[in-house]
């Protein structure tokens, strides 16, 4: 039985563009070995390999991946946040209690960080059309931060759920409200705007966003926002610099995002976004996965966790997913059947649209010749026939 997944989607896009096995793999510098292991289910389709495999096809990545098909019951909400979007320089009444406004966007965030894709959806059309109503009609630095922080959100979800032309559109919007915003809610747009790239599988591009934001960020931003901002940055340039497997470049966000975080002092959220010791931590994890450094991962990680995290679900469901892929890639099934089990408890909207969640799920199933009552489980709520 053939289990759906990210990485079934290559045989399918090679062999529409007339590619053998050799072929592909010779373009995209991946061995055939792998390559057959990646499209019958025996290895799972990691995003840096999948960026390889897509650019080799003329294809970007989140065509490769796959979108996350639009829900029924949220085709409205979809709908009406492309609505607001594209009403952005089109401004309506602003709302009656403008007051609230702070309010109605903390609480979207704590759907967000929950990972409640379906809440956020469904609050964010009235949210987004609200601020910038607002801020159209006081034009402060205040408003316009609000606005770009709402953005950030729309960029979050669109890109949970793959659909990438929805994300650049709203990095662009991002942009544009930070032009009137202060100077911290740029640095959030050019993080964004390389996670992007980062979705795309533009990497080297992502890196480019990241180093022109670094300088602009050192140059505008002072005290805890400058760390803020400059933490954040190093983030997204070691995940790119990691699905890179540039280890130099990687290395060197890395010690800059440590340093960052420990100036910073415990983890908080700012602007919708966390950072501090722990939210390091699991980039780093994140990133020596990338990097195939998986046993350092996992020892990474049990710092992290024999210690405890405050993080948020949408922190510590991918934590465990990326888990998953080393425990998967160092042969111990049981325990990365056990990462997905729990990135499924802690963040299940998300862990059903995560392509790293998918193409655990799908090599798992591939795997297990014989029946796994706790993977029959997980599968059922995944929706998957096994």
């Amino acid at each position: 039985m053939k289990i759906p997944g990210p990485g079934a989607n290559v045989a399918v896009c090679r062999k529409a563009r007339g590619f053998s096995q050799v072929s592909l793999a010779r373009r995209a510098g991946v061995s055939v070995s792998l390559l057959s292991k990646i499209e019958v289910g025996d290895r799972a389709l990691t995003q840096g390999v999948a960026a390889a495999l897509a650019q080799a096809m003329g294809l970007t990545l989140d065509e490769l991946l796959g979108t996350a098909p639009v829900e029924r019951a949220d085709e409205n909400s979809l709908t009406a946040l492309t609505h607001a979007i594209r009403r952005f320089d089109l401004p309506g009444e602003p709302p009656d209690h403008p007051e609230e406004l702070p309010r109605q966007l903390a609480e979207l965030n704590e759907h967000r960080y929950r990972t409640e894709l379906s809440a956020v959806q469904r609050k964010l059309p009235g949210v987004l059309a609200d601020v910038t109503n607002y801020a159209h009609a006081v034009q402060s630095p205040d408003a316009w931060t609000r606005v770009a922080d709402t953005y950030s959100v729309v960029y979050w979800l669109a890109a949970r759920y793959r659909w990438m032309h929805l994300a650049e559109l709203a990095v662009m919007k991002q942009r544009l409200a930070a032009e009137r915003a202060h100077p911290v809610a740029a640095t959030v747009a050019a993080r964004d705007e390389a996670g992007a790239f980062l979705n795309s599988g533009d990497f080297p591009g992502g890196l480019a966003v990241v180093d022109r934001a670094i300088v602009e960020a050192e140059a505008t931003l002072q005290g805890r926002e400058r760390v803020f901002g400059l933490g954040i940055l190093h983030l997204r340039g070691l995940t790119l610099a990691g699905r890179l497997h540039d280890k130099g470049v990687a290395e060197e966000h890395l010690q800059a995002a440590w340093r960052m975080a420990e100036e910073y002092g415990e983890d908080a959220h700012e602007h919708g976004i966390h950072f501090g010791p722990d939210q390091t931590a699991t980039h780093v994890i994140s990133s020596l996965s990338d990097m195939d450094q998986h046993r350092r991962a996992l020892d990474t990680a049990d710092d992290l966790l024999r210690g405890g995290t405050d993080l948020p679900a949408t922190r510590v469901g991918p934590l465990h997913m990326n888990l998953g892929r080393s425990h998967l890639s160092l042969g111990d099934r049981e325990s990365a059947l056990a990462s997905l089990e729990e990135a499924w408890d802690v963040a299940p909207q998300l862990a059903r649209v995560h392509p790293t969640s998918q193409e655990l799920m799908r090599v798992l199933t591939s795997l297990h010749r014989r029946s796994n009552p706790r993977l029959t489980k997980l599968a059922r709520r995944a929706g998957v026939a096994f």
